[in-house]
């Protein structure tokens, strides 16, 4: 064989084995094209499992029944305490001047704490949790936003001029949310701010020291006993002290000393309710024959039961001799 015919052997030899990888190569990327598919399926799945993990099993599904973007707050059950961790969080605004305290205003009740902002403010969630509800209520909040968050609680932020968040986004303490505004009814421009579990709006201060721009502590606990005097006492303290600040031992210790006083007089009844002794009056019996048989006059029985020279006694009734 010539030399010629040698070299374009081997050629057509090389170019037929090199088509041949080509084919075997498209073939398996034709093969794995569908896996391929399948994989990233797999992954989005996984991927959205690992999300519902995520957000399963918080505080907020022990205490919520649903998920809804229809109401801005609807009031259920409130469990008697509830343990509301507050070290991951954010100043809603840098501002420190409230304008407007929780309870009662102008013939109702404010659910809120109104504070000075400007148009155009940043205002940021202020603890990581997913965004429930982006509204316009023209008639109250104007343009507002609901949070739920992971420890539980519900935060609306309202009078926006401008939101910059979606429903159902998950979003991270700081957050910049929304731009505050004069939206709805508003007599100039504020933050409306509400703190809210399982519907009920708590005082932002038991929570939050806007003056101090800071939680009141790492840890809130409601208890539905002594809540209704600890939001009053927090609105107290922040008028006596004029600066917006609220220390939450000091209306524990108050609390705690209204129920210790409270105890005390419940006690003091108690001990003069026993020393009180009393005689059940029997069928033919008489203030003379009771008073003999307890060695009292019968002027000091009708002096302890408040009775007259007329009066008469009958059977069944308690007569005090001591």
């Amino acid at each position: 064989m010539s030399f010629k015919k040698i070299v374009k052997s081997l050629a057509i030899t090389a170019i037929l084995t090199l088509s041949g990888q080509h084919a075997s190569a498209q073939d398996l990327l034709a093969s794995q094209a569908p896996i391929d598919k399948k994989m990233r399926t797999v992954d989005t799945l996984t991927y959205n499992q690992l999300l519902e993990r995520e957000y399963s099993g918080l505080p907020a599904e022990d205490l919520y029944a649903d998920w809804n973007n229809i109401y801005a707050h609807r009031a259920t059950q409130l469990p008697d305490h509830y343990k509301i961790d507050l070290r991951d969080f954010c100043m809603p605004t840098p501002s420190r001047v409230i304008t407007s305290n929780f309870g009662a205003r102008w013939g109702r009740q404010h659910k809120g704490l109104d504070i000075k902002v400007y148009t155009g403010d940043t205002i940021r969630a202020a603890f990581s949790g997913m965004v429930r509800m982006v509204k316009y209520e023209a008639k109250g909040y104007g343009k507002y936003i609901v949070i739920r968050h992971d420890n539980g609680l519900e935060t609306i932020y309202g009078h926006l001029s401008k939101q910059l968040v979606k429903e159902n986004q998950v979003v991270r303490a700081g957050d910049v949310i929304g731009l505050g505004g004069s939206t709805g009814r508003s007599t100039g421009s504020h933050l409306h701010f509400e703190t809210r579990l399982c519907g009920v709006a708590l005082n932002p201060a038991v929570l939050f020291d806007f003056r101090a721009q800071d939680v009141t502590g790492d840890f809130y606990v409601y208890r539905k006993a002594t809540y209704d005097r600890d939001a009053r006492e927090a609105t107290r303290l922040r008028g006596v002290q004029g600066n917006g600040s609220y220390n939450p031992a000091d209306v524990h210790s108050t609390a705690t000393a209204q129920n210790r006083q409270s105890e005390s007089k419940q006690q003091n009844y108690a001990v003069k309710s026993a020393s009180r002794k009393v005689h059940k009056v029997k069928s033919g019996e008489t203030l003379y024959r009771i008073a003999t048989k307890y060695g009292v006059s019968v002027e000091e029985l009708r002096k302890l039961n408040g009775l007259k020279k007329s009066s008469s006694i009958r059977p069944g009734q308690l007569i005090r001799y001591s």
